[in-house]
């Protein structure tokens, strides 16, 4: 009688060779343009590190390394917390898986940890996209697709949301990049952004409260350029005044004036700004973090700016990020 064991081995070798592993961080695709240089992960379709002539812009990390505290990731269906993982999804009560443990909220979406397929890849742009299954807290199936390009103006994003089965489904989405000026750590750089209003949060929680005049709070208006200094930033902020081509844009500097830009459309009339303070001294206030979003947090439960995407029908929201030279 034959060996099985000795068979089933005859067998598996007779297949060839087995492909190497993936990077924890997913399959890695890297795009160029001129000084800039964009690496993108297959996990999260995560931009993982982003560089003009060799100067970060954001804060990476490395290929085999699993992404930490969301550091580049695409946020959907929703950005930031849901409170409780709970809410009223047209009269029927969903509760989703509770993520951030510490503070009890859903957090940041479905599809961060997803590992994106690469639809085509060029020198200077890359596609990946995914598919969202439904589940009992979100059931509803949604086709995501992301475009990383690269040109002199730095790298654009774009991301495309479709409805592909029945339902009206909720919809948000976010990036998380934690933008990089220069030499020195948070404390060293200047935020500018054009924001009059900001969500005001619990302090333990982060629960929502409402949203108030930058003015009413100290060193919350950074209109005209502010120093953060020592500033503990975790808020959402809201009418954004438009920049020169209608968009909106925070521009993060050093002593020096060179830094980082981001612009986003009207499509996403919120961001989160992150001061990045962490307990582990190598990674505390190494970024900041700006996160234009579609909505703001809780939108799953108070409703505000909430996209409602029927069968068929889709979403689309776009940002980019650029040297300050």
């Amino acid at each position: 009688m034959s060996d099985p064991t000795r068979a089933s081995s005859s067998t598996t070798a007779a297949t060839g060779p087995v492909d190497a592993p993936l990077p924890l961080s997913g399959r890695a695709s890297t795009i160029e343009h001129g000084p800039y240089r964009a690496e993108i992960a297959g996990v999260g379709a995560t931009l993982r590190a982003l560089t003009y002539d060799g100067r970060d812009l954001v804060v990476p990390f490395g290929v085999d390394e699993v992404r930490p505290l969301y550091r580049g990731a695409l946020l959907a269906p929703w950005p930031n917390r849901v409170v409780d993982g709970l809410y009223d999804d047209q009269g029927v009560e969903r509760q989703l898986p509770i993520t951030e443990v510490e503070r009890g909220h859903a957090l940041h979406g479905l599809v961060q940890w997803a590992e994106w397929d690469v639809e085509h890849h060029a020198p200077d742009r890359v596609v990946l996209a995914t598919r969202l299954a439904p589940s009992d807290g979100y059931p509803y199936r949604l086709d995501l697709r992301v475009e990383y390009r690269l040109d002199d103006d730095g790298l654009h994003t774009t991301v495309l949301a479709s409805n592909a089965a029945a339902g009206r489904a909720p919809y948000g989405v976010a990036p998380h990049p934690y933008l990089v000026a220069g030499e020195g750590r948070v404390d060293d750089w200047t935020l500018t952004l054009a924001a009059d209003g900001y969500l005001e949060v619990t302090d333990d929680r982060l629960v929502p409260l409402g949203v108030h005049g930058v003015s009413e709070r100290d060193g919350f208006d950074f209109r005209d350029g502010r120093l953060i200094g020592d500033l503990f930033v975790d808020h959402a902020f809201t009418d954004v005044a438009a920049a020169a081509g209608g968009r909106h844009e925070a521009r993060v500097t050093t002593a020096d004036g060179t830094g980082v830009r981001m612009s986003w459309g009207r499509e996403l009339p919120w961001v989160q700004v992150h001061t990045g303070d962490r307990p582990e001294p190598e990674d505390d206030r190494r970024g900041l973090a700006v996160e234009p979003m579609t909505c703001p947090p809780d939108a799953f439960t108070s409703g505000v700016d909430l996209v409602h995407l029927g069968p068929g029908e889709s979403h689309e929201a776009s940002w980019s990020i650029a040297a300050i030279v």
